[in-house]
């Protein structure tokens, strides 16, 4: 009887892996091991036909000595910060506890130009807080000059990578079993010896694997450091977008790159070693099992002074930006009369208008036409080599060991060694960085590429073999039961997975610096632009596109957290 019934024919998995493996592989050789195989083929020609002088040798070394320097600063702010803030969030429960767990995502989802921008806004000297303290105070200089320090850099760190604290050791924190706590406590035990000898040997992995995530996002931060420190600090990253565009200087650039890479590639390894290992040291439990509101006077003074913070540094800079773009505080370029302060829409209105009639003025608004279509490509781009690179993933043979990892490298690739790469190896055509625009969407998708891979591959593995079998046994072809059988399943994965190509596609800032055409700037190419130039109305401009840009990301994000919470209540 089963003989009358069609057989699904199964493939070997070698062989139905290695058709998928085709196409990502093909894409990964091309656009990412060749760009970076030039930059070391530079960098070692000319060590060995011209070694590099010791001015040059200086400069590398300052750049090494500023990036670990202001990585190593901004980690230990951050953890100051964040492993009070991660106590908060697993042990007490207070109103508002839900939106600023919410709000404190947001950060580290924003652009970098969004987060430069934000603090331009309120601690720039034209920002909200130099403004309110010069009339308070009657002054005529703003009185707080923190842009192009070690602090603006330090300060925006902070910013941006609290998030990673709170979200990783909260989360290790709140999978502890708190009868530890109460039995050391009740043996006598002070807080801080409780927490020394229980808590902490249990939360020293995820707390060691945070603060080198937060390290590594720091080493390799770009559009911060660009935007806010000035020319006299410069990172490795910095100083390679400045040997590369300004001084011209390739070799020097790619020595610089290989550098970075070398240490990136090792933190990374170690990161990954580290999120394994943590995995073990925490046992699972019912959550918000033992979390409660403060009741002595010392809880409600630190809950009081932990959201307080939390949310003035989490919450004000981007609250900022936004008032700021609708504000007016200075005269615009020619204007000698009394100036109208107060709240306007010029700036977004300004977007589209060319005022002096330049032939080789690019509107505003075509920087978020340009960003749109690039990150609709982007998408797509990465979709579907995200998809075959997954589906191959999900197959049980041995050469996926080897594989899985390659297709992580771009999480230790600087976006400014990638886009110097395209510049070295696409000069020419038919791919070439002046008449190829996918080039930059096809940059983007490699920074995209490894998100879309973890999002897109639990998914696929979780789709149960038996409905293929039966959907292919009641004679359905191998399309149909994708589409009938995998589509529905992975298609909540897959939108997430869109989402997050979208987002960072609008805010990747380090290879689009490279790639960018004068004529088909970005979002965050124009932001930088506009920041970079005197007088009010370009720098209006630039707020209220990283205002818009804020509000695009933030859409997106909640969209994406809609999605995943739904899927969570179905299940």
């Amino acid at each position: 009887m089963n003989s009358t019934l069609p057989q699904y024919k199964k493939k070997s998995p070698i062989w139905s892996a290695g058709l998928l493996w085709v196409i990502p592989i093909l894409f990964f050789v091309v656009f990412f091991f060749i760009p970076l195989k030039e930059i070391f083929e530079i960098t070692v020609v000319q060590a060995l036909d011209s070694p590099f002088s010791s001015a040059n040798w200086q400069r590398v070394w300052r750049s090494i000595h500023f990036t670990f320097t202001q990585a190593f600063i901004s980690m230990f702010f951050t953890l100051l910060i964040g492993l009070p803030g991660a106590f908060l969030f697993s042990r007490f429960k207070f109103k508002g506890k839900k939106l600023l767990k919410a709000a404190s995502t947001i950060p580290f989802i924003m652009p970098t130009v969004v987060v430069a921008a934000s603090f331009n806004a309120l601690l720039g000297p034209k920002g909200l807080l130099n403004y309110f303290l010069m009339g308070f105070f009657d002054l005529d200089d703003a009185p707080i000059r923190i842009l192009n320090t070690l602090a603006a850099i330090v300060l925006a760190h902070i910013f941006y990578n609290t998030s990673v604290i709170l979200r990783m050791v909260g989360s290790a924190w709140e999978q502890l079993d708190p009868q530890l706590e109460h039995a050391a406590r009740s043996l006598g035990a002070s807080a801080w010896k409780t927490w020394w000898k229980v808590t902490f040997p249990l939360l020293k992995t995820p707390i060691l694997a945070a603060a080198l995530l937060v390290f590594l996002f720091d080493f390799t931060s770009f559009g911060v450091v660009l935007l806010l420190g000035g020319p006299a600090y410069a990172t490795m990253e910095v100083e390679i977008y400045i040997q590369a565009m300004h001084m011209l200087n390739l070799p020097l650039a790619g020595l610089l790159s290989a550098i970075q890479l070398g240490f990136t590639l090792i933190l990374t390894i170690v990161y990954s070693r580290l999120v394994r290992k943590s995995a073990y040291q925490t046992q699972p439990r019912v959550l918000d099992e033992e979390q409660r509101s403060a009741r002595t006077i010392r809880q409600k003074l630190f809950v009081w002074i932990m959201v307080f913070l939390l949310f003035t540094l989490l919450v004000t800079p981007l609250a900022a930006l936004s008032v700021r773009s609708f504000t007016r505080l200075e005269a615009e370029r020619g204007q000698r009369t009394i100036v109208d302060t107060g709240i306007t829409i010029d700036y977004y209105a300004s977007l589209f208008q060319n005022p002096r009639s330049s032939i080789f003025y690019v509107p505003p608004i075509a920087a978020v036409r340009n960003s749109m279509l690039y990150a609709g490509v982007t998408i797509l781009i990465s979709l579907f080599t995200g998809l075959l690179a997954a589906y191959a993933l999900s197959k049980k043979i041995w050469v996926n060991k080897i594989l899985d990892p390659i297709l992580m490298l771009p999480l230790g690739t600087s976006a400014v060694t990638l886009g110097l790469g395209f510049i070295l190896v696409f000069n020419k055509p038919p791919l070439d960085v002046r008449s190829f625009p996918l080039l930059m969407p096809i940059a983007h998708s490699l920074v995209a590429l490894p998100f879309v891979i973890r999002t897109l591959l639990p998914a696929i593995q979780s789709v149960p073999r038996s409905l293929k079998n039966a959907a292919a046994v009641l004679g359905a072809a191998p399309m149909k039961v994708w589409q009938h059988v995998d589509f529905p399943i992975i298609a909540r994965a897959a939108f997430v997975a869109a989402i997050f190509s979208f987002t960072i596609s609008l805010g990747e800032f380090g290879a689009t610096s490279f790639l960018a055409r004068p004529e088909f700037p970005t979002i965050p190419v124009a932001i930088y632009r506009y920041l970079s130039q005197p007088g009010a109305l370009n720098y209006g401009q630039a707020l209220a596109m990283a205002n818009i840009l804020m509000v695009v990301c933030g859409i997106s994000i909640y969209l994406m957290e809609s999605v995943q919470a739904n899927a969570i209540r179905e299940v």
